[in-house]
């Protein structure tokens, strides 16, 4: 199991530097990826997330947050809009 505390931190840091909107859909829950508080409660619950990004620049969003989920072995899916 991937040390969650590293993860948020990472994941809300990479996420932050984006002005794009980044939300995790977990189970039925919508988390802003920039708040670690939100991602705390979320990443230790649940095992599939959906990643939703809308923005100009969301395509490398998708792609550098995608990355920091996997490096910690979570399992992400970017939905398409």
């Amino acid at each position: 199991m991937a040390n969650n505390n590293q993860a948020v931190v990472e994941i809300a840091q990479t996420a932050s530097k984006f002005s794009s909107s980044i939300v995790l859909q977990a189970d039925n829950k919508y988390i802003d990826v920039k708040s670690i508080l939100g991602l705390f409660t979320t990443l230790v619950n649940t095992q599939s997330y959906e990643l939703h990004v809308h923005g100009p620049d969301a395509d490398a969003a998708k792609a550098a947050v995608s990355e920091v989920f996997a490096k910690h072995g979570l399992n992400v899916k970017v939905v398409a809009e």
